[in-house]
């Protein structure tokens, strides 16, 4: 897309990223460490890294605008609706990041601005 969209993001996760993060890494961990992580994240504070960064780190391929949950996202930043920070885990026997949330919204703000800041909290 490659506009200068201004993106807006919330200050915080929202609360239901949290169960959407454990649901993810419960396919990872077991149980009682994804909800270890998940804890960790609640209190983890927010920082910020490039999306061409954390594509580059999580190894995954760009989705485009043509799935559904990027084209919503991709609707609310035109929108001027503010996102929700990713949450990130650091697999560091893989040396990988884990999106454990915001896969979509990190590929629909890539689609504007693959040099864009992206508030994360990251454990």
């Amino acid at each position: 897309m490659g506009d200068a969209t201004k993106i807006q993001w919330l200050s915080e996760p929202e609360d239901k990223d949290y169960p959407a993060a454990q649901s993810y890494l419960s396919l990872l961990h077991p149980e009682a460490e994804a909800a270890s992580l998940v804890k960790k994240l609640r209190e983890a504070k927010v920082t910020q890294f490039k999306s061409k960064d954390i594509f580059r780190a999580s190894g995954l391929s760009l989705l485009g605008d043509s799935n559904y949950h990027v084209g919503k996202d991709q609707q609310k930043i035109k929108d001027g609706k503010s996102l929700s920070p990713l949450l990130l885990v650091r697999d560091s026997s893989n040396g990988k990041v884990v999106i454990a949330d915001g896969y979509h919204r990190l590929c629909a703000v890539y689609s504007f601005d693959e040099d864009e800041s992206i508030p994360c909290k990251i454990v």
